[in-house]
């Protein structure tokens, strides 16, 4: 299994964090590293533009109860989870990777929930495009997904 990046956007649509791990043939010096600015934006307004429309396009056309999970393409496959907080978290994987919706909700519950939400000095809104800056809960993740790969 190969993780290339993770997003999560907050209620206001924001992506509010965004990670890149390269695959080892793209990258000879660092196997991870951020996303760099512009890219990382332009990037992020794909995801979100492509998870927002195929998840209207999935409860349209079977009900509220439907919820869209993950889809795939030759190239990858995108896993979507969204929090009762209405937090959405994406994880773009090699399209052989089993659904990644339980690892998801991990993140949420065992990262996210102790490392931001408990944190007194996390900001509750990250307006203006101010991201998490979270030293632990990166720290965790970076750990987590290497784990996973």
């Amino acid at each position: 299994m190969v993780v290339y990046s993770f997003y999560i956007f907050d209620r206001h649509t924001e992506c509010i964090y965004a990670r890149s791990w390269l695959p080892q043939s793209l990258s000879q010096h660092h196997s991870s590293a951020p996303l760099q600015p512009s890219t990382a934006s332009d990037d992020a307004k794909l995801i979100f533009g492509t998870v927002f429309s195929l998840r209207n396009m999935v409860r349209k056309l079977g009900g509220e109860d439907d919820a869209f999970i993950s889809y795939r393409t030759g190239n990858y496959k995108m896993h979507f989870y969204e929090t009762p907080a209405n937090l959405r978290f994406v994880m773009l994987t090699d399209t052989g990777t089993m659904s990644m919706r339980n690892v998801l909700h991990q993140i949420y519950i065992n990262l996210w929930v102790e490392y931001v939400v408990k944190n007194p000095l996390a900001p509750v809104e990250h307006k203006n495009g101010a991201g998490v800056k979270n030293e632990l809960f990166e720290l965790g993740l970076d750990q987590f997904i290497r784990g996973l790969m």
